[in-house]
């Protein structure tokens, strides 16, 4: 039987983690992110297929890319969560579970990043825990596939 497969996409400037404002998002990296995840997904026994990118259309092409072939969806949306509509429709039209991931605690912060459009398309959202959300938001995932499965 194979593992469910669950993606983990992220948004702009993820990967300047750990340099860039480290006072907000911490010192962990990318990779001590995606480090995270890989041993999330052994601990769940799921497969992981793990992206960043700078490019809105290619991030909404991934989440489409899902449609079919992820059993769920973890998203760090990053600055588009903000601002991306088209972001928005992409993971409604997808049907699988997403939870949605923000480092810092968004509702600590400016005005205008208290508020995601992706997150109409979340099933929940997951902010202000670190990197340590991007695990969280991972079991979360993997218990509603579990619930799926048992319907």
């Amino acid at each position: 039987m194979m593992r469910p497969l669950i993606a983990v996409l992220n948004g702009p400037n993820l990967n300047m983690l750990g340099l860039r404002q480290p006072e907000i998002y911490g010192r962990a990296t990318l990779d001590d992110v995606e480090q995270l995840c890989l041993a999330t997904a052994e601990r769940l026994d799921v497969a992981l297929d793990f992206r960043q990118t700078n490019i809105e259309g290619e991030l909404i092409s991934w989440v489409q890319e899902m449609r079919g072939r992820a059993r769920g969806v973890v998203i760090n949306p990053a600055g588009y969560g903000h601002t991306s509509i088209a972001l928005m429709d992409a993971l409604l039209a997808v049907g699988v579970p997403t939870v949605e991931v923000h480092i810092s605690n968004i509702h600590r912060r400016e005005d205008f990043r208290r508020h995601t459009y992706t997150a109409r398309a979340a099933i929940g959202v997951i902010c202000g825990l670190g990197v340590r959300g991007y695990a969280l938001a991972m079991q979360a995932v993997f218990d509603m596939i579990e619930d799926e499965d048992e319907r």
